[in-house]
């Protein structure tokens, strides 16, 4: 152990602890717990919006992509874009009309209470279950710097990131994520300075060994693959130009238009075109900040292979390992705080959207007497404590996932999507399917991507999930009679 480093990782996590929980005193109503009171500026939100479309997934998993692959996975992130236009048109108009905590209240104006809950409850099983694996991604960060086994590294990022959420809501959120982001991509520029000095020959060799920055390939800097033929192989590549432009577009619609955990953010925001603005801009640090870790795993790769040495047995070690065991002292540490910095910032926004779904979809509409404001405030802090136990106990059990944690996230949280997409997008889009064809059609869609799962990859499964999804709903629609309480959102 390098006592500087461990010294500079207590300071971080002591001091982003006392930060979040400062904001305790403004938290007065559940829309200031909910929704940080709509006060929080569009660059804060734009911040907060790339820390929880980060995690230690993306700090850990996407160098490991390129060490053992290439560039492709940028592909994924020009899909980000397209799906930033489509929630801009279609789903921040309906955000904005009203006052909205969850997004699964435009549901209930749509079609009704029942698929409010279903969809709700979709939400919580995905969080919760993705969530888990990302816990488990910090643990072994923790393991590599304090030589712990996970549980304890487990138990301590839960329990400070939960005593900080618990505290100051939305707000201690959001202001979290801004600082906890510039900590960590600060982090990744410094190691990537670090990691690059320490190549002899610089990028020439760099390009030696791993291949001409040729953007259609081959080499690790392949960025697209527009290979195109209509076979089992079309639907089983995961970063092909095709999946990952669809694949990230489905993606990110889903999870930025459809999901609690983003779409609390863009509901903070002071007006919609605030939110507009903060939804795209955070585009633009996404692409840098992927491009960056990318370029990390290169390099790495380019080092190993240089010493000779093999991978970890667990690929996605291998850059906290290297930051740990190679840095300066001290900045192996920043680097290390950067990576929980991630963590945390991801961790706290899970929770809250976890608790605001619970209390706002589920505890408050069911309960038959009226409470005070104050009453569901405690709830709500309550609330969050269990689910940061419940999330403490799937970590645990995402240790004996075996494939990447970066996949692993992304696979569970597209296994689910697909129905949630899709059931937005048959309210938003058709006016005659009513609540039990939507009911219908996101249990089709489910079941159809349980079932071709193990045929397609992982980009592929909203696209099957949300177009199964529809296709059912307005066939079920068409003959169904039940009623809309809304049968067009205006």
């Amino acid at each position: 152990m390098h006592f500087v480093d461990l010294i500079v990782i207590a300071a971080y996590l002591a001091g982003i602890t006392w930060f979040g929980s400062r904001f305790k005193q403004s938290q007065r109503s559940l829309k200031d717990y909910f929704l940080g009171g709509r006060t929080t500026p569009w660059w804060a939100i734009a911040f907060s919006i790339v820390s929880a479309e980060t995690s230690t997934l993306t700090v850990i998993g996407t160098p490991a992509l390129s060490f053992r692959g290439n560039f492709g996975f940028l592909q994924v992130v020009l899909g980000y874009l397209l799906a930033r236009i489509v929630i801009s048109s279609l789903f921040l108009p309906q955000y904005f009309r009203g006052e909205l905590f969850t997004a699964y209240e435009l549901m209930q104006r749509r079609f009704g209470q029942r698929i409010r809950k279903f969809t709700a409850g979709t939400f919580l099983i995905l969080r919760a279950l993705a969530e888990g694996v990302r816990v488990f991604a910090i643990s072994l960060v923790i393991s590599i710097v304090l030589g712990t086994g996970e549980v304890p590294s487990i138990l301590v990022i839960v329990c400070l990131t939960l005593f900080y959420t618990f505290e100051g809501g939305m707000t201690a959120v959001i202001w979290t994520d801004v600082v906890q982001m510039i900590l960590y991509v600060g982090g990744a520029i410094l190691s990537f300075f670090v990691i690059f000095h320490q190549i002899p020959g610089g990028w020439a060799h760099v390009f030696q060994v791993a291949g001409h920055p040729h953007l259609l390939g081959p080499g690790k800097f392949q960025v697209f693959d527009f290979s195109f033929s209509w076979n089992h192989d079309f639907f089983r590549t995961t970063y092909s130009f095709w999946a990952g432009v669809i694949g990230g577009c489905l993606l990110t619609t889903s999870s930025h238009g459809t999901e609690q955990l983003m779409v609390q953010r863009l509901l903070a925001a002071r007006s919609e075109r605030e939110s507009r603005i903060a939804l795209f801009s955070s585009w633009f640090v996404i692409l840098f900040q992927f491009a960056l870790f990318l370029v990390i795993g290169t390099l790495l790769y380019v080092k190993y292979t240089d010493a000779g040495q093999a991978a970890p047995a667990i690929i996605d070690r291998i850059y906290p390992q290297f930051i740990w065991n190679n840095l300066p002292p001290g900045i192996a540490g920043l680097v290390t705080a950067a990576i929980l910095a991630a963590a945390m910032s991801n961790l706290s926004a899970a929770l809250n959207s976890l608790s605001s779904t619970t209390i706002m979809d589920f505890v408050k509409p069911l309960s038959r007497v009226t409470h005070s404001e104050d009453y569901y405030m405690k709830l709500a802090k309550w609330a969050t404590v269990v689910w940061g136990g419940i999330l403490f106990i799937i970590g645990l059990l995402a240790q004996y996932y075996s494939h990447s944690v970066l996949e692993a996230g992304l696979t569970i949280a597209s296994l689910l999507y697909g129905g949630l997409l899709g059931v937005f997008l048959l309210g938003l889009l058709t006016k005659r399917p009513g609540e039990n064809a939507a009911i219908a059609g996101m249990i089709a869609g489910l079941v159809a991507t349980l079932a071709l799962q193990r045929y397609v990859a992982y980009t592929w499964y909203i696209l099957v999930g949300s177009a199964v999804t529809i296709l059912v709903g307005i066939t079920v629609g068409a003959f169904s009679k039940d009623r809309n309480p809304s049968p067009v959102l205006r």
